[in-house]
């Protein structure tokens, strides 16, 4: 019995030992997992490594001849400077001969050439952005011909024809423009005073019929009133002296009309749009500039805040020649109101056309992204995205000049942009030149 006891007491010893085991390797392996970032979902892929020399330069090697390549850029325009080494110790620049193309997206290939200086090759032109492209090495040393290619890409995405299409991605041809630029000023509809008529009687007397109130229309000659001489008793007609609306009411049935108005007629078939002009306005106006008129929600062309948004164009026809003490010169356009939808007291705004330029290349100024601090849009080959780090000149508003950072004809994103930058963004700190 002693005997059976033993044997079972070492199956068991066996099962426990065996089961630890396995316990011991599930944690172990799930250890492992957590620590190589692999949660269930695959593992990450790897980063390219990317060799580097002691300058910090991309290394590439064939035996025991290696060259480092590098860029400096601050303070100067950018330039390659390429180091030589024999079994890792540095070769004199003159020994080496060299070449760098590099192509670049749309099919454009920078030819580079070096001449030496103090301990390194330095290339004989800057290097323009961006700074994207693929490199091709060639190097001779000792009657030996050397040959590299790697990528050295930047702020470059690709997306395929699904996702494009999901992600409302719009695009323009870069080319010229006609700049219009707009000064916006605000302003009131005002009757034209020399169409604005102040209806007397001609004989003081007692009004014993009024036909008209304020908000009617009339015609020249359409009888408003009927007055009862206070000299003969007779009574005599008023009648207006002119088409036009009626806009104040001074006197009343029964009120005497010595030495007062009984009304006002207003002519309101056109009216005035007084605008208020700064200084800084006042000195790009002149008669004659095209002036858009609409109400002052902010568009000239569309409210939401009225079913049917007013809008009209004239000319300015008139400029103060004085300021008030608020600073604030008057300008002034004649608008035709036949419909009576323009009413005096009005709350307007106003565009001016206050000039133009013609430019070779402009992009639209809502294109714009921000890339290292500077303004840049997107161009697009195929499925293959790129930014180009722009040189601004004037804007319109609407488009901005391109002085330098983009080539004519050039197709670049319009619209949704910002979704190309953040998929860029991931991978700007890897910009190795």
């Amino acid at each position: 019995m002693s005997a059976n006891f033993t044997q079972s007491s070492a199956q068991i010893r066996s099962i426990v030992i065996l089961l630890v085991g396995l316990i011991l390797i599930s944690v172990f392996t799930l250890n492992s997992a957590f620590a190589s970032g692999d949660h269930g979902h695959g593992h990450e892929e790897e980063e390219e490594h990317i060799p580097e020399g002691p300058h910090g330069g991309r290394l590439v090697q064939e035996g025991d001849f290696s060259i480092e390549i590098t860029m400096a850029e601050s303070g100067i325009p950018a330039e390659f400077r390429v180091y030589a080494y024999q079994k890792d110790q540095p070769i004199a620049p003159n020994e080496v001969q060299l070449e760098l193309l590099l192509n670049r997206l749309g099919n454009n290939t920078d030819k580079i050439t070096f001449t030496p200086e103090e301990d390194y090759l330095v290339s004989e032109v800057s290097i323009a952005e961006p700074h994207s492209f693929e490199v091709e090495v060639h190097a001779s040393f000792n009657g030996k011909n050397f040959d590299w290619h790697y990528d050295n890409f930047t702020g470059r995405t690709e997306i395929n024809d699904r996702l494009l299409k999901l992600s409302g991605v719009q695009t323009q041809t870069a080319g010229s423009q006609t700049l219009v630029f707009i000064d916006t000023l605000f302003g009131i509809v005002a009757p034209i005073t020399d169409k604005e008529f102040n209806v007397n009687a001609p004989y003081a007397g007692v009004i014993e019929s009024l036909n008209v109130t304020i908000g009617d229309s009339v015609t020249k000659g359409q009888v408003i009133a009927t007055v009862r001489n206070s000299t003969t008793l007779q009574t005599y007609q008023v009648i207006s002296p002119a088409d036009g609306q009626v806009t104040e009411q001074f006197l009343s049935l029964g009120d005497n009309t010595f030495n007062r108005s009984l009304l006002r007629i207003s002519d309101l078939s056109n009216v005035w749009i007084d605008l208020s002009a700064f200084p800084k306005n006042i000195e790009k106006l002149n008669l004659g500039q095209k002036v858009s008129i609409g109400d002052d929600h902010g568009d000239n062309h569309s409210s939401s805040h009225s079913q049917h948004p007013l809008f009209a164009q004239s000319t300015i026809s008139y400029i103060a020649p004085t300021m008030t003490g608020g600073h604030i010169a008057r300008v002034r356009a004649v608008i035709n109101n036949k419909q009576g939808h323009w009413r005096p007291g009005m709350h307007i705004q106003a565009k001016i056309e206050t000039g133009s330029k013609p430019v070779p290349l402009a992009v639209r100024v809502d294109a714009l992204q921000t890339f290292n601090d500077k303004p840049a849009v997107f161009i697009k080959h195929g499925n293959t995205f790129e930014v180009r780090t722009l040189t601004l000149g004037d804007s319109d508003g609407v488009f901005v000049e391109v002085l330098a950072g983009l080539n004519s004809d050039a197709e670049y994103v319009t619209e949704n942009s910002y979704l190309l930058k953040a998929d860029i963004m991931k991978d700007a700190a890897k910009h190795v030149h």
